[in-house]
């Protein structure tokens, strides 16, 4: 079992039962166990936040143990287990993760209910938060096991993800106008803009509010709405979502110009 890492004791059953079946299936290949994203930069919102979590594995997984892994997280999201469905994560290697990026080679990524071998865009971000912030499930420091990231790679990750996947939703809205992803955007974009800024991952909440402080009141009220959205609810910001990715985008085209 798992001392509670976190103030959830629903998420603490989650990861406690998850950890003992990462045991078993991976034995000595278990390095550690981390959680990032919201829960650890302390702005985890139990109505829409995501578990993020990166588990570290000794070397490279068999394929049978990643067809195990697959196996285990298709039992959980059957369970009806709250926050099964909910797990956003990858199975690294330590001696990827040390230096860990989206040119890395593909590695076990769950996400809600779909597990692939994939690379992480968001993976230096990720050594970012994980590195100082991650809470420990189980297993060594991340201080010992993750490189620090300077604030130049940094922006560099975050400009290459929204080239890379933001970018196209201009062209195909398509997922934007799905009612939950447009919050998520929104706040995603404020976060990239504070890190433009700061050289630094903050929380949504932090981010959005330094928007809503420094970059005036365009969209000052879409931000409000973004932070107070409740789930379930229909929404119609699509063309407001779409305007604050292309002036992120602008911002960092503007930050990577020559000269």
């Amino acid at each position: 079992m798992v001392a509670p890492s976190t103030p959830y004791q629903d998420v603490n059953a989650l990861l406690s039962l998850m950890l003992g079946s990462l045991r078993a299936i991976l034995k000595n290949q278990f390095v550690g166990f981390y959680l990032g994203g919201s829960l650890a930069l302390g702005d985890f919102d139990p109505r829409r936040s995501d578990i993020d979590f990166i588990v570290v594995t000794d070397e490279e997984l068999s394929y049978e143990t990643v067809a195990a892994l697959e196996a285990m997280h298709r039992r959980l999201w059957t369970s009806g287990r709250k926050w099964a469905t909910k797990l956003d994560g990858s199975y690294v290697p330590q001696l990827v993760v040390r230096h860990w990026t989206s040119e890395d080679a593909p590695c076990p990524f769950v996400e809600g209910n779909r597990f692939t071998v994939t690379n992480q865009g968001s993976a230096v971000i990720q050594r970012h938060i994980i590195r100082p912030y991650g809470v420990i499930v189980s297993g060594p420091s991340p201080l010992s096991l993750i490189n620090r990231v300077d604030a130049d790679n940094l922006r560099s990750a975050l400009w290459n993800l929204l080239e890379n996947w933001w970018r196209p939703l201009l062209i195909d809205p398509a997922w934007v106008r799905e009612s939950p992803n447009q919050p998520f955007a929104v706040l995603t974009m404020c976060r990239a803009l504070y890190t433009l800024d700061h050289g630094i991952v903050t929380s949504k909440p932090v981010a959005a509010r330094w928007v809503q402080e420094t970059i005036g009141d365009r969209w000052l009220k879409l931000i409000n709405w973004a932070l107070t959205w409740p789930n379930n609810t229909q929404s119609d910001q699509v063309a407001s979502t779409l305007g604050l990715i292309d002036y992120t985008l602008q911002r960092y085209e503007n930050h990577h110009a020559p000269g």
